[in-house]
């Protein structure tokens, strides 16, 4: 009886959040991120006085057998290491595959892959036991540079306005959103316009327009990098000394509804006109990624294959 209460009790919390798209995908995100962590934190608490050794007093631990890469937890950590990123590469290989190009959104789709792509290395580097160099080294070193091309690609994504994503707005739809979103900051009345003006100040279109690739994907990474600083500056100005203190110097929000809303407005304007201007230079980097990307992608895949068919050979698997 209490079973089947506690049964009932349970079913519209599992109905929520599977019911609804985006909470069920957010929720399997964070599991699986909380499932890497976990696994990570044991990993690093279980072998910290293996991994720390030097190659020469290793086969003297008693953990030898276990977390050498070939060792009993080492194969499989490699196993699975193999298995997440061939989920990694099922992202590119949906745009050519049309029943797999069906499944799920685009977006979530690059949730898992960034986050894979990012768990799947970690899973790697406890297997090789922090053993890094000969052939696999080569095929480590490939993969973080496949890592870091990964995320310079998405952050050269993100830099592109959504807009662009549908047929039915443009250009100057998204000019009318910044517009409105200058007369809500004029509304609120928190700040002075020409203050803000000031603060979030961006180079002009022919400057952009005259700056060559790789300068003006620098100005677009110190703007991004800059924009914090400037908005813990804002809170500065309207807090009080205990304000500050409270807020670690504007680094956190504040109780202010007023002040916080407009702080959001003026960033979702700065971030707006920035891709606005910089987006026939972004569309160009973006490009360009895509042509260096490939090849690491592929050669790693290659790496891989190699590796596994020399492990099967040498009968470790």
């Amino acid at each position: 009886m209490e079973a089947n209460l506690n049964a009932t009790q349970a079913r519209p919390w599992a109905e929520q959040i599977f019911a609804n798209t985006e909470t069920r995908h957010r929720f399997l995100l964070f599991l699986f991120v909380a499932i890497a962590v976990a696994l990570g934190a044991i990993m690093t608490y279980y072998g910290w006085t293996y991994y720390i050794l030097d190659q020469a007093h290793r086969p003297l631990s008693a953990k030898h057998t276990q977390l050498k890469p070939s060792g009993t937890v080492g194969l499989r950590l490699g196993m699975l290491g193999l298995f997440l990123f061939a989920l990694v590469y099922l992202y590119p290989l949906r745009k050519r595959w049309m029943w797999l190009a069906r499944q799920g959104k685009a977006t979530h789709w690059l949730d898992f892959h960034m986050i894979l792509g990012l768990v799947a290395p970690v899973v790697v580097t406890f297997h090789s036991a922090f053993k890094i160099q000969g052939f696999a080294g080569m095929a480590y070193w490939t993969m973080i540079a496949l890592v870091v091309s990964g995320l310079a690609g998405r952050y050269f994504y993100a830099q592109i306005p959504k807009t662009l994503e549908s047929v039915s707005e443009t250009l100057k739809d998204t000019q009318s959103m910044s517009g409105r979103y200058l007369e809500e900051l004029n509304w609120t009345k928190v700040f002075n316009p020409i203050e803000v003006a000031q603060l979030f100040q961006l180079p002009d279109v022919k400057a952009v327009r005259e700056m060559s690739v790789l300068k003006a994907l620098l100005a677009m990474v110190k703007l991004d990098l800059a924009r914090p600083f400037k908005v813990w500056a804002l809170r500065r100005r309207k807090e009080s000394s205990w304000g500050k203190v409270l807020t670690l110097g504007g680094v956190l929000p504040t109780r202010h509804r007023e002040l916080e809303k407009a702080i959001s407005l003026i960033s979702k304007q700065a971030s707006l006109t920035k891709k606005m201007l910089f987006l026939t230079k972004t569309e160009r980097v973006f490009y360009l990624w895509h042509v260096i990307h490939r090849p690491f992608s592929l050669s790693f895949a290659i790496f891989v294959i190699i590796h596994v068919g020399v492990v099967v050979s040498l009968g470790y698997f």
